[in-house]
């Protein structure tokens, strides 16, 4: 083979890896729901409170997980979750951003005990 040919192929190697993007999930919440239907989330935890069309996506608000827990060092809490759920055109969930947040039974989150559960 040509040094042309190897040059030329590493060069279009280079520029399409370069056109490719992979998310990684920054969180357990993410990493759990980000690719997945909103309609799964949504069934499983209860639908959103609202919703604003951004251009080819939406923003869900939502909130749940209602429940009255003991937390670590035997205090009881009542606790919920509120969280911002970018969703695609294809109804993919995109993003997740907590918003409120308590201690959960187990450490420092709530939403993250909740959300990654089972």
């Amino acid at each position: 083979m040509s040094r042309r040919v190897i040059a030329s192929t590493a060069l279009f190697a280079l520029a399409l890896s370069a056109c490719t993007t992979v998310s990684v999930a920054s969180n357990p919440i993410e990493t759990r729901w980000v690719g997945h239907s909103a309609g799964e989330f949504f069934a499983k935890f209860s639908p959103p409170i609202s919703d604003i069309d951004e251009g080819s996506t939406t923003v869900y608000t939502w909130r749940g997980g209602y429940n009255r827990i003991k937390q670590q060092g035997g205090r009881t809490a009542s606790v919920s979750c509120t969280a911002k759920i970018t969703v695609s055109s294809s109804y993919v969930i995109r993003d997740i951003t907590i918003i409120s947040d308590r201690p959960g039974a187990n450490g420092p989150s709530y939403c993250t005990e909740l959300l990654t559960a089972g």
